[in-house]
């Protein structure tokens, strides 16, 4: 991995966090004790905090969302063996199927687990840097700022899944943290509290970092962005959007320019680099977690969150075919003959491999980057072990013929490891790149009426899809699809704000299909209850398994609070609207 992760073996066992409940009052014992102030103990404890966002597994995802925000939205089915494997993650993808009681197996009362033990390792780190002074540690207020922006991390993605969270910091006691209410703020006030973790870090953050994966400023500015952005979107109680604040959206393109002017960020020129081995930290990496591989130790500090997503009959891989994107977003990549997005009609035809082919309906180039087709290169690959079977699709009389392939490797990648019949792989998850500052700040100039100043920042994104087309080739040289994809010039779409906004929504579709954003943009639009509704009435001819699903407003925008967490509280945490 990079240089930051020097201490991590050292701390392996300073970190003993108790099972269950107590997670967010658990001194980290060992080396390095609250009693026992020191520079090598503090950057041993900043470090054990990067490793915090990325302490991953497939039963608590907290790095990557594909769960969350893929299958819980238009993008994604679940995949793997059927409704019955991993059981918790059908009911998510159902809406009306998910309990608070849902506690066994996986899902998300291990995911809100690993966030609060991130979170206690940042305020961990916090307690021994609050000891020292300035004058004794030069790095002291960087690494400050450091643990400050993880810790605003994971509790703006548990704010995301949950609305409601119990907002911990370091000045708290044991006993202060069992007595803190998931709603001690409403909802706005507890974005406020979590954007002063951010714009701390960008006071005190350098633009740059001598070691690779440490934050900066620009990271820091980025993620306030992306906060601003959701809280512009006013909800009531029952997390309906009532209000855009425009001064919100004017916060967006103040730090978005931040970042845009300060010229270190840039879109990769091919789009399949982002998901490629050897690009990590590249120029439009903004802020990611970061795994590593030969390290010295056993295993690698490795992702295997998105094990479960690998083609299941491909005789490289053998498990376990979760993550099949959906007739309706493989659908979406289709062009018109403008080689515009069908925003209308684009949903009238399920297309088939044999559909998407040199001479067949027009795509955008996206989709060789996103989707697994049938007679199409895998991960760029195009030798014959590498091109993707029907045959590699594990339930397809459930879940079709497509596979997801963004966040796969090839086996045989030096990034790539097997244990057992799970995956690992050492590419890094990218939280914000480039592309999303470019899109949050279009976002923004619609929202605020200036849809003129966001059709060229659509259209840089757009551009770069365009250009990605040399590694999705055939062996014979020639793509495996009719690649069509054109900017928007003013005459072929007419640039109204509403258009603009169709326009937008549906880029962040494209560009970000299967990393998860999905379901969340649905929720910050306040258009989850019909879009996914639309979804499933069309879907459900297509797929049974779906025949009982229903999105239901004012109740799953949301995740529901784990009973268990309820239940260890008694009674302190209040449960969602609507559970």
């Amino acid at each position: 991995m990079n240089n930051i992760n020097k201490y991590l073996i050292l701390l392996l066992m300073a970190f003993l966090y108790a099972s269950c409940n107590d997670y967010l009052d658990t001194e980290p014992q060992g080396f390095i004790t609250a009693g026992a102030p020191s520079i090598d103990g503090a950057e041993g404890l900043v470090t054990a905090a990067y490793a915090g966002i990325g302490n991953n597994d497939m039963i608590g995802p907290i790095a990557s969302m594909w769960v969350y925000g893929s299958v819980r939205s238009d993008d994604a089915y679940k995949g793997g063996g059927g409704t019955g494997d991993v059981e918790p993650f059908n009911f998510y993808e159902q809406y009306n199927f998910t309990q608070p009681e849902q506690s066994w197996l996986a899902g998300l009362p291990y995911t809100w687990e690993n966030f609060y033990t991130a979170i206690s390792r940042a305020n961990a780190a916090l307690k021994m840097l609050n000891q020292l002074s300035d004058e004794e540690y030069a790095d002291r207020k960087t690494r400050i700022a450091e643990a400050r922006l993880l810790r605003g991390h994971s509790h703006f993605m548990l704010k995301v899944l949950f609305k409601y969270v119990p907002y911990i910091d370091e000045t708290f006691s044991n006993d202060e943290i069992l007595e803190t209410s998931n709603r001690k703020y409403t909802n706005d006030e507890l974005w406020n509290v979590i954007a002063e973790d951010f714009q701390f870090a960008i006071n005190n953050l350098p633009e740059t970092q001598a070691e690779i994966g440490r934050v900066n400023k620009f990271a820091a500015a980025a993620y306030l962005a992306k906060l601003r952005l959701y809280q512009a979107y006013e909800q009531d109680e029952n997390n309906q959007v009532t209000n855009i604040n425009q001064n919100r959206l004017q916060e967006v393109v103040d730090l978005t320019e931040m970042v845009i002017q300060s010229g270190m960020y840039n879109l990769q020129p091919d789009f399949g680099e982002n998901f490629l081995d050897g690009f990590d930290n590249g120029p439009e990496s903004v802020f990611a977690i970061q795994f590593s591989i030969s390290d010295g130790t056993t295993s690698g500090r490795l992702n295997f969150e998105n094990g479960l997503n690998y083609p299941h009959g491909a005789p490289q891989y053998g498990c376990c075919g979760f993550h099949q994107p959906s007739q309706n977003m493989v659908n979406a990549f289709a062009t018109d003959e403008n080689g515009l997005p069908k925003f209308e009609t684009f949903n009238d035809v399920a297309l088939s491999a044999a559909d998407i082919t040199p001479n067949g309906v027009t795509v955008d180039p996206r989709i060789d980057h996103s989707v697994g087709i049938d007679g199409h290169p895998y991960k760029y690959r195009n030798e014959d072990a590498y091109i993707f079977s029907n045959s590699w699709v594990r339930e397809a009389g459930v879940y079709g013929y497509y596979q997801s392939m963004k966040e796969q490797q090839a086996a045989d990648c030096s990034c790539y490891k097997k244990q057992g019949p799970f995956m690992g792989v050492s590419k890094n998850i990218d939280i914000i790149r480039y592309a999303d500052v470019l899109l949050m700040q279009a976002e923004a100039y619609i929202e605020l009426g200036q849809q003129d100043k966001a059709r060229p920042l659509i259209n840089e994104v757009r551009a770069r899809a365009a250009q990605s087309t040399s590694r999705t080739r055939l062996a014979d040289g020639t793509s495996p699809s009719n690649y069509r994809v054109n900017l928007y010039d003013g005459s072929n779409l007419d640039w109204t704000q509403g258009n603009a906004r169709k326009a937008l929504q549906w880029e962040r579709r494209l560009e970000f299909a299967l990393e998860s954003p999905r379901f969340f943009d649905l929720v910050r639009w306040g258009i989850a209850e019909e879009v996914l509704n639309d979804y499933l009435e069309i879907e459900k001819t297509r797929k049974d398994f779906l025949n009982e699903a229903h999105f239901t407003a004012g109740r799953d925008e949301y995740y529901p609070i784990p009973q268990r967490e309820i239940d260890f509280t008694k009674g302190l945490y209040e449960q969602n609207t609507g559970y």
